[in-house]
């Protein structure tokens, strides 16, 4: 049974564990505020240049652009969204499993190794000890908190090598923030480009009348690019958002199994107190009969 000082020093312990748990818990909120803003921000942009794809659309429908050409799968690149920092639960876990079921399911079909980007410093050892891997570097925007630049210069890399035909396709992993509790492994297809349904134009749009200069080809050249880089860091916006709600909730989770502690420690403290003074009394007692 441990002594008096021994649960005292616990005690102290855990309680000091449970203001530094309480203290993340309050820098991710911040966090996660700060990342769905950059993500409700974001948003505009993205739809709008989805109208514009949506408008040319249905102007023409024999174009097709030279970053959504299939062809023969033989090399593929991943992009590897995880966390810079840890004490984010499974967070990482998840999606380092979500690359292992990515690259069982290409073993024998494409050439290996299979280029891994890794974005987030807690997988790179990780993936570098992983068969049939080959880590490949990523911008040192990242490092420097630059993600928006990140974004775009990994996205015109990515987009050069399929066009130079050194990549055949271009997947992204990443955690897509559903809610603050829900948080979704998910893994897309960034390139070949899959153009999304172009929504049904209303009458009002449609009888719209736009004058497409220089044509509808050169501005399908300039926003393809566009599109896939504002795809890019949208799935780098709803990682790093998915990040710190996972970590408030395993923050949460500790700091309640912190109360739970304390309260049992201390429950035992007193115990074990009550139980030396009656123990001290005793003798006292005892010594005075005698």
């Amino acid at each position: 049974m441990p002594s008096t000082r021994e649960l005292k020093g616990r005690i102290n312990s855990v309680h000091s564990s449970q203001k530094i748990t309480g203290a993340m818990k309050m820098i991710s909120s911040a966090r996660l505020r700060k990342s769905e803003n950059a993500l409700n921000h974001a948003r505009p942009y993205m739809e709008q240049l989805q109208n514009i794809l949506d408008h040319i659309a249905s102007e023409i429908n024999d174009y097709q652009s030279p970053l959504s050409q299939n062809r023969p799968l033989q090399r593929v690149a991943i992009v590897m969204f995880a966390a810079d920092e840890g004490l984010c639960g499974a967070f990482n876990l998840l999606l380092y499993k979500k690359l292992l079921e990515t690259l069982k399911e290409y073993d024998g079909k494409v050439k290996s190794p299979i280029f891994v980007y890794p974005v987030g410093r807690k997988l790179v050892n990780d993936i570098k000890q992983t068969k049939g891997v080959e880590v490949m570097p990523i911008p040192d925007l990242f490092e420097k908190k630059q993600y928006a630049e990140g974004a775009t210069t990994l996205a015109d890399e990515l987009i050069r090598s399929f066009l130079k035909k050194d990549v055949d396709r271009v997947e992204v992993i990443y955690a897509h923030y559903k809610s603050m509790g829900t948080q979704i492994i998910s893994r897309e297809q960034l390139l070949p480009w899959i153009p999304r349904e172009t929504k049904a134009l209303s009458d009002k749009e449609r009888n719209k009348v736009y004058i497409y200069e220089p044509d509808c080809e050169k501005i399908l050249e300039t926003i393809y690019p566009l599109v896939i880089h504002s795809t890019m860091y949208r799935y780098l916006l709803e990682n790093q958002t998915s990040e710190q709600a996972s970590r408030i909730l395993s923050m949460q989770m500790a700091n309640d199994n912190a109360i739970k502690l304390l309260k049992n420690l201390q429950l035992e403290y007193n115990k074990l107190r009550q139980q030396n003074i009656t123990a001290e009394l005793m003798d006292i007692v005892g010594g005075s009969i005698e």
